[in-house]
């Protein structure tokens, strides 16, 4: 399974590029169309991380439903976490 750690940064720079170009050809200033494709990027990283924490506990409540609440409480305890770090800078 691939992570956006360790797809490949080439792949990145050239999404990145790509779709700068699309944006600025849809008249968009060349350095506000490079942050948008940035924006729109890191969306799409989001949404796939998103995605394949559904799937994953998904078939652990499936597959393995012994497992399964300790994983929905893990992932509760990290979003927790997270929170409380937001939170206090």
């Amino acid at each position: 399974m691939s992570s956006p750690e360790s797809s490949s940064p080439s792949v990145r720079q050239q999404a990145l590029a790509a779709l700068t170009a699309e944006l600025a050809q849809q008249g968009h200033p060349p350095e506000y169309a490079q942050h948008m494709a940035a924006a729109v990027i890191f969306q799409a990283d989001l949404d796939l991380c998103a995605a394949q924490l559904a799937r994953v506990l998904s078939w652990l409540k499936q597959n393995h439903p012994e497992l399964y609440p300790e994983a929905v409480q893990l992932v509760d305890a990290t979003r927790e976490e997270f929170e409380r770090r937001v939170q206090n800078g």
